[in-house]
């Protein structure tokens, strides 16, 4: 087939380059402290970036030495890749739309009720056994313990633009709860914070490689028609 590896190369390359951003979402959001230890879906963003590093690398291979049923299988294998990626995009817009954060008098912060926020994500922190594994690895890290030696006073710290999670720090040194609606709230503006960011990345991968599949598509369809128009020619002309 004679697929033109001036458009199948550049098109591959796109699209490795497209699957890096969508890894390092995933590693991003693994190394954060509060995503760590909820665990959401890290794992499913990192691996569908890898898949999608592998599917371009095989249609890399399938135009470069000319491979049918490679390409064929490149094409099949990034739409049902593009399909998932909408999924999951979709997923946590919908998952992450609720939870908006309310002013509270004399607050510089926003304050969150865990009501306000979707089912799916409440139940990440209303189970005991799930919320003792989060609170263990919260009470040993420096999060909300470091307040102390940031703010002295107890107006410093109302009028202080900190994150929603250490929002629900209280004023006593020899006490950090982790076990009430505020703090499980503010765990989940937390989290909602960086996934929102993330989803917006995915996103635009989303669409670049819906542009990206439309002109492999258009690529491979017009090599298709050629490669048939010079067959009828030899057997019309030999």
């Amino acid at each position: 087939m004679a697929l033109s590896n001036n458009v199948i190369g550049p098109i591959n390359l796109v699209v490795v380059l497209l699957s890096i951003p969508v890894i390092g979402a995933g590693i991003w959001l693994a190394t954060e402290a509060d995503n760590s230890c909820v665990k959401l879906l890290q794992w499913p963003v990192i691996i569908l970036g890898i898949l999608i590093l592998v599917v371009a690398l095989a249609g890399f291979i399938g135009g470069f030495w000319r491979i049918p049923w490679l390409l064929i299988l490149y094409l099949v294998a990034m739409l049902i890749l593009i399909i998932l990626l909408a999924c999951l995009v979709v997923f946590i817009y919908m998952v992450m739309i609720k939870g908006s954060g309310y002013l509270a008098p004399s607050r510089a912060y926003l304050e969150y009720r865990l009501d306000d926020f979707s089912g799916w994500l409440r139940r990440r922190v209303r189970s005991p056994y799930k919320w003792d594994r989060i609170k263990s690895y919260l009470s040993s890290t420096q999060m909300c313990p470091e307040l102390n030696q940031s703010y002295r006073m107890a107006q410093d710290f109302f009028n202080a633009h900190i994150t929603p999670l250490q929002r629900t720090w209280i004023d006593d040194q020899m006490h950090l709860c982790y076990n009430c609606d505020s703090c499980k709230a503010g765990l989940l503006a937390n989290l909602k914070k960086e996934w929102r960011r993330v989803d917006i990345i995915l996103l635009v991968i989303l669409v670049a490689l819906i542009w990206v599949y439309l002109i492999g598509c258009c690529a491979f369809r017009n090599a298709k028609t050629e490669d048939l128009f010079r067959k009828y020619k030899q057997g019309t002309y030999t």
